[in-house]
């Protein structure tokens, strides 16, 4: 049985015992049932990792690493496996594995280029990709990799500046102001690309340099059904069969095979279970180090509404392909990613309401605030922190209604209201006096923003109709039916009846009306009775009033967040590894299995399973093998270790990242988490099953050679250079 879902079952069953045994409360009184649970929950105590462990390469934890895992990494060898590491512009995580520039990382990574390389009449999405010489492999148009050639420390240098500053404001004006000039000087002292690296919120800064890559060529890509096999059905789950890979190569200046000084070898004999691992790669965002106040912000108001937008532009995009399926597979990449974010947010969302994950948060909270409330000088800095976080927290719950109710641009906003709230937006600045407008609508910019407010707008008849019916309903759910901008909308009709009068009625379709009104704005705006802008006047105020709140309430949070984050480095140090900030971190795990649904998922999946997952499900497209993977070819071994869990923490912006043994070598390929490991975005609970899912390597090699035929890539990876025939 999965180890949260036992400790929820064995709550419910003591706490109803007690329920049972005492009787029910009285009216107006905590029941029996809710004291137990309130007791219970009081035991409950933070991890030692709940903050995670993705450490930075300037602190790396060589002690922590020597008591758990008898290995003490050199200096040498975490600067080897630092440069042998990549960032890829698209979001993702890779690594040098050749001495010839050769690069992997996952192919939901290249996924959205394919298109960019394909020839005519090609569909590289479907059949996959292979260069059977270096001749063949296809440049990528507008990616790079990024390899961090160096650290420094610049706190001391942000934080004089910022102190010095007498406002919230000035403050994080005097920060960027102090970041733009170290990074200005760096980049011409180095000739690498700079980046001020915010650790601790703040408490700490790094600068990084980096080497960029632009002349990226594809040299191998598997098919999609290959690589995403499952579809959603597996998405965030284990155990998995997917082989979600993909090798381009960096080519220097002179178009030839970069050849790196540092770059992962592979390993022989892969991993199994109980070996100590390492992800050397770039994690984008977690909000570990935020209090219990705002994450029950994310829980009660942030996240419900990104679930619902998400979910509500899935169900319009579906619609719209069984409208048009020849747009199927033109959306499928769209419609993967708004599917991947419904089960992120879905597991964010899931951790957030489990009782007692928050009470871990709220137990390190408390043990954080007793350790800075013990020293005066602390406290004198620190004390009012934690106050001051949860009263803009507050007030933002009193805004969050017409902040997120009115947006009027973005992920399922309609074309047409969009525009509407940019004409209120110009017609709003008109009536100002220059002085006092925003900068965008100031001097000669203003004729430019009247041109661009009155070019005609391309659109999509049949997903506008459908993203504005669940505009509409995304409207009722945040401001209720009785609010003046929903009224002026749907004018007691349903969604859809208000959706489909909303466009047939509107001028903003016809480009010489919609550039007469802008001519003559103010007056025209002012006065015009188009229903989308009526509502957008009158939404603007109160957005604006939101919005205001929203950036004064943001000033003070990241003040706060920056002292907080100072605050925790003085108390613990580097024993507490920052945030995830998409720049390099190396996580320690081992590989391990987890019970769950009251069975035991194995350490690691093999090409027998694959292909037991394909045949009994006949029919059902996520999980058809391609083609010439339907019956196995000669010499490829079913025994192969295919997928394994481990225990490393990893996060969106992981993908990609080279899982590696103590001796350097290549043992997987990071690909997903499980649905345990969703909470990551706040705690990282390595006893409630959080797992780390990758390709394992044999099984890359075993496919590349035996399946894709692309001998000169196997030997390559075996023997770390070219073939010496290329």
């Amino acid at each position: 049985m999965n180890m949260m879902l036992r400790n929820v079952l064995r709550s419910v069953a003591v706490v109803m015992t007690v329920a049972l045994l005492s009787g029910c409360g009285s009216s107006g009184e905590m029941s029996s049932y809710d004291m137990a649970k309130k007791a219970q929950l009081e035991q409950v105590r933070a991890g030692k990792f709940d903050s995670g462990r993705m450490w930075t390469f300037e602190a790396a934890p060589v002690d922590y690493f020597q008591q758990t895992y008898n290995f003490r990494p050199t200096q040498e060898w975490l600067d080897d496996v630092r440069l042998s590491a990549l960032r890829m512009s698209t979001g993702c995580s890779a690594s040098f594995v050749s001495g010839d520039g050769l690069v992997m990382t996952n192919h939901h990574c290249v996924r959205g280029t394919l298109a960019s390389v394909q020839k005519e009449g090609e569909n590289l999405l479907g059949s996959g990709f292979f260069a059977e010489t270096l001749a063949d492999e296809r440049k990528i148009p507008d990616v790079y990799f990024e390899q961090l050639m160096e650290i420094r420390d610049v706190s001391k240098e942000i934080h004089s500046a910022m102190d010095a500053a007498p406002t919230d404001e000035a403050r994080l004006e005097a920060r960027e102001k102090k970041i733009d000039e170290i990074k200005t000087a760096a980049e011409k002292e180095s000739g690498n690309r700079a980046q001020v690296v915010t650790l601790y919120h703040g408490g700490r800064y790094s600068l990084y340099l980096y080497k960029r890559f632009s002349d990226v060529r594809l040299v191998l890509a598997p098919e999609l059904q290959l690589a995403h096999f499952g579809g959603d059905y597996d998405n965030f789950t284990y155990p998995r069969y997917c082989l979600d890979f993909s090798f381009v190569r960096l080519y220097d200046d002179d178009g030839k095979p970069f050849k790196p000084d540092n770059f992962f070898n592979w390993s022989k004999k892969g991993s199994k279970e109980g070996d100590p691992v390492f992800v050397v790669g770039n994690p984008g965002s977690t909000n570990r180090l935020s209090t219990a106040e705002q994450l029950a912000y994310y829980r009660d108001v942030q996240y419900p509404y990104v679930f619902n937008l998400l979910n509500d532009r899935m169900e319009a995009m579906l619609l719209y392909v069984e409208m048009h399926p020849e747009k199927k597979l033109e959306m499928k990449t769209q419609i993967l990613g708004i599917s991947n974010g419904q089960k992120s947010y879905m597991g964010r969302l899931a951790g957030l309401r489990d009782d007692k994950l928050m009470q871990r948060r709220r137990d390190f909270d408390r043990q954080f605030q007793a350790e800075v409330m013990k020293s005066p000088e602390l406290k004198a800095k620190y004390g009012n922190v934690w106050k001051e976080i949860a009263e803009t927290r507050e007030k933002m719950r009193t805004v969050s209604s017409d902040l997120y109710g009115l947006r009027s641009g973005g992920l399922g906003i309609s074309s047409y209201y969009s525009r509407a709230a940019g004409l209120a937006a110009l017609a709003d600045q008109l009536q100002k006096p220059e002085e006092e407008r925003n900068a965008q609508f100031k001097g000669g910019k203003m004729d430019l923003m009247k041109r661009a407010f009155s070019g005609a707008i391309t659109i999509d008849p049949d997903m506008e109709q459908l993203t504005l019916e669940r505009q509409l309903k995304s409207m009722v759910r945040q401001l209720g039916k009785d609010d003046p901008v929903v009224q002026m909308l749907l004018q007691g009709r349903s969604c859809v009846d208000a959706a489909k009068t909303l466009i047939r009625g509107t001028i903003l379709s016809d480009s010489i009306k919609l550039a007469a009104l802008v001519e003559g704005a103010p007056a025209s705006i002012l006065e015009c009775k188009d229903p989308f802008v009526a509502a957008a006047r009158l939404a603007q105020p109160r957005l604006n009033a939101a919005s205001e709140i929203a950036q004064e309430t943001g000033a003070r949070d990241e003040v706060n967040r920056t002292l907080l984050g100072r605050a925790l480095y003085d108390v613990y140090g580097t024993d507490i590894p920052p945030d995830a900030t998409f720049t390099l971190r190396i996580a320690d795990g081992v590989v391990k299995g987890y019970e769950y649904n009251g069975t035991k998922a194995p350490a690691n999946t093999t090409f027998y399973g694959m292909y037991d997952r394909h045949f009994s499900n006949p029919g059902v497209e996520d999980w058809e093998l391609p083609g010439r993977w339907q019956t196995p070819p000669p010499g490829l071994d079913l025994s192969t270790p295919l997928d394994f869990v481990s225990t490393n923490d990893i996060i969106g912006g992981n993908s990609g990242s080279p899982m590696i043994n103590i001796d350097r070598e290549i043992v997987g390929l990071i690909f997903d988490g499980n649905i345990e490991s969703l909470p990551g975005d706040f705690i990282f609970a390595e006893d409630a099953g959080n797992r780390t899912v990758s390709v394992h390597s044999s099984g890359i090699l075993e496919a590349v050679r035996n399946v894709f035929k692309a001998d000169r890539v196997a030997r390559e990876l075996e023997r770390g250079s070219l073939p010496a025939t290329e």
